[in-house]
């Protein structure tokens, strides 16, 4: 096993899991990962911010889903409008 420092300051993962009930993040995860990574790409922060998928985070009822690490922000029920103050977010304190 190896130790190494982050590649990025700030990962922000947006839930994309997809099961059989809903409420669940599947596709309308995708749609917001997408413009996520999009905002932080035009901002020119893409080297120091990162946007993934993740899998389930455990409270489908809240979904969409998305964290910021390594400052543990939540937000759930995300939709499309919510990206611009996530960015904002994940932004703080960046320079």
């Amino acid at each position: 096993m190896k130790e190494q420092a982050p590649a990025f300051i700030r990962y922000v993962f947006v839930c994309e899991h997809e099961r059989d009930q809903t409420p669940f993040c599947g596709p309308p995860g995708t749609h917001i990962r997408e413009k996520l990574k999009l905002a932080i790409k035009e901002k020119g922060m893409a080297s120091k911010v990162r946007v993934s998928r993740s899998g389930c985070l455990d409270v489908c009822a809240s979904g969409p889903n998305v964290l910021i690490m390594p400052d543990n922000i939540w937000f759930k029920e995300v939709n499309e409008e919510d990206v611009p103050a996530i960015v904002l977010r994940a932004l703080e304190g960046i320079s």
